[in-house]
């Protein structure tokens, strides 16, 4: 399962809204699905990565089910 807490993290560090990545051409719905830790594309995660000048383990963490 994918969590995006190091998102909102490494947004926060950097002082860029939710509004600012809508603004970059992230659509809603995969913003929703960031909010709510839903499946996205790596596309996404890569346009992110370059979005915010950052690695991917500062955007997306992978959480192991045991």
């Amino acid at each position: 399962m994918f969590n995006y807490s190091p998102l909102w993290k490494t947004m926060k560090e950097k002082e860029f809204s939710t509004y600012r990545l809508l603004k970059e051409g992230l659509d809603r719905k995969i913003l929703f699905n960031l909010q709510h830790n839903k499946n996205v594309t790596i596309l996404t995660l890569e346009k992110l990565c370059t979005i915010l000048d950052c690695k991917i383990e500062d955007v997306a963490e992978i959480i192991v089910d045991k």
